[in-house]
């Protein structure tokens, strides 16, 4: 008896001594509650080559939303801003490959992706090519246009050039089952999106003002489009390969429609035809090296984020298990850069 007991007392001691350790590895070498804001990234080699030169590959799949997309709580927006951080600071890393594999999403987080591509390669010199998988229409696009080189697979879907705004209407069902809204507001238009209003109570004012809206936002993604191939070429002028052109009458093809990579090639959307290698050959052409290795930077473990695992408690239904994700929804009243296939 006295042995076990002696046993069970050494077991508790090593399992507690095991806990303290892994836990120091995880807290800093300073004891502070302070730490630097954003995501922690750790730089992983998917594929070592001789010398020093680094290609950084930012990935970005999914649909582009601005909401959290892990157990981290940070969105796709914060991880991509961190890794181009990374990637400038780093003298090692010649230029970043750009992997898109998305239908696009949201206006605003497609826009602050974009602008910090942009920026990233104004302020570091250091090209960035996109390298576009089996989608990437509309933001998909939108967040690769600034980019100095383009590589499509013949296959892949792009283009859908375009910006809507979804709204449900089910004031019909209401009317059949006799119900019937009572709305209080302080001017005629506050509930100009609202779904139980009938159709002779969404004015013409209001449909006007959607529109414009909607309209502003498309001249934007234009400019985009615009103003990225122009940087594209600027950048490209003197090497042996320029790169495709816009055709004169591009934007007649930026009306929402789809179109293939060989077809995005002939009217100077994407610059190349190829796959992952061949846009990971072009990056290194464009820094003028010969040899580099690929790298990218993902996110670093954290035992806060390990705990997110354990669920939270909800008292109405028990136990909930958050595992950081959640199938993408449109919501209404919000502009999106998205490809048809996800509009529903």
């Amino acid at each position: 008896m006295i042995a076990a007991l002696v046993l069970f007392c050494l077991l508790v001691l090593s399992v507690f001594t095991q806990v303290g350790s892994f836990l120091s590895r995880l807290a800093p070498s300073k004891m502070s509650l302070q730490r630097t804001a954003g995501p922690r990234l750790e730089e992983v080699v998917t594929e070592s080559a001789k010398g020093e030169n680094k290609i950084a590959v930012v990935p970005l799949e999914g649909v582009i939303m601005g909401e959290a997309i892990d157990g981290s709580g940070f969105n796709r927006v914060q991880i991509i801003q961190e890794q181009l951080k990374r990637a400038a600071e780093d003298d090692e890393v010649k230029a970043v490959l750009l992997k898109v594999d998305s239908p696009g999403g949201e206006v605003l987080a497609s826009d602050e992706i974009y602008k910090a591509i942009q920026k990233f390669q104004r302020t570091s010199k250091k090209p960035v090519v996109a390298s576009m998988g089996t989608v990437a229409a509309s933001g998909g696009y939108y967040v690769s246009a600034p980019c100095q080189w383009i590589v499509a697979n013949e296959m892949t879907i792009t283009g859908s050039i375009g910006v809507i705004m979804s709204s449900i209407n089910y004031r019909g069902l209401m009317d059949k089952v006799g119900v019937r809204p009572e709305v209080f507001k302080s001017g005629k238009f506050k509930d100009m999106l609202r779904g139980s209003k009938a159709d002779n109570e969404i004015l013409p004012e209001e449909r006007k003002m959607i529109q414009d809206l909607i309209d502003e936002t498309y001249q934007q993604f234009k400019g985009v489009v615009a103003e990225g191939r122009s940087f594209a070429q600027q950048q490209n002028k003197n090497s042996a390969d320029k790169g495709e052109t816009l055709v004169p009458d591009w934007a007649s093809y930026a009306d929402g429609r789809v179109f293939s990579g060989k077809e995005a090639l002939k009217l100077g959307f994407v610059d190349e035809l190829g796959n992952f290698d061949t846009a990971v050959a072009r990056a290194k052409k464009l820094a003028g090296i010969k040899e580099a290795s690929v790298v990218e930077y993902q996110q670093s473990f954290d035992l806060s984020n390990f705990l997110r695992f354990f669920g939270k408690t909800d008292f109405k239904s028990g136990v909930k298990v958050d595992l950081g994700l959640d199938l993408p929804k449109l919501k209404a009243g919000r502009l999106y850069f998205m490809a048809p296939t996800f509009v529903q």
